[in-house]
């Protein structure tokens, strides 16, 4: 197959990939909530258990959304599952920053976990996902520097807000046939 069959075959598969962010959408969400219920270092645990649960809740809404999540068959799709252990393999550098500088761990955490979208980017031959690692990352440094006390919250509703862009546009955006 071209690149292009494979990128088609992908988009196929995938049904346009939203499990993953409504999944990161619905845990951010309860994250920021429970932020505002719990004082900052039980939130901070609650922030590291619930992100993982996002691959699960994906496996969920993806059974219903018809989403083939864990295809082996097509490379792309070996090369997302590959980009999502890279971004997991960050948690070597998320639970020192927990045990020496707690108050960096919403900022880690939420960008750390957007960095595969620049590689989902180039599955799908879309900017989606380039507007939403850049646009993540860019928006969280921003929020924890204004809202330092607050930082879990205010991370929480930036990865929600562009969550919420990225799957407008996932939504709506053409899809290219090969």
């Amino acid at each position: 197959m071209t690149l292009n069959e494979y990128r088609s075959n992908f988009e196929q598969s995938t049904n346009r990939s939203v499990s993953m962010p409504i999944a990161g959408t619905i845990i951010w969400s309860l994250v920021g909530l429970l932020s505002t219920q719990f004082d900052q270092d039980v939130a901070i645990y609650i922030l590291l258990f619930a992100t993982g649960g996002i691959f699960p809740l994906a496996i969920v809404i993806a059974k219903f959304r018809k989403e083939d999540l864990m295809s082996s068959s097509n490379p792309l799709a070996k090369l997302m599952g590959l980009c999502i252990l890279m971004v997991n393999l960050l948690w070597a550098l998320h639970l020192p920053l927990l045990f020496s500088a707690p108050e960096f761990v919403p900022m880690s955490i939420g960008i750390g976990l957007g960095l595969h979208w620049v590689v989902y980017s180039w599955i799908v031959n879309h900017p989606v996902g380039i507007i939403h690692a850049v646009l993540r990352s860019i928006l969280i440094f921003i929020a924890w520097y204004l809202f330092p006390n607050n930082s879990l919250l205010a991370t929480s509703c930036v990865v929600v807000f562009v969550y919420l862009i990225s799957l407008y546009q996932m939504l709506n955006r053409e899809i290219k046939k090969s």
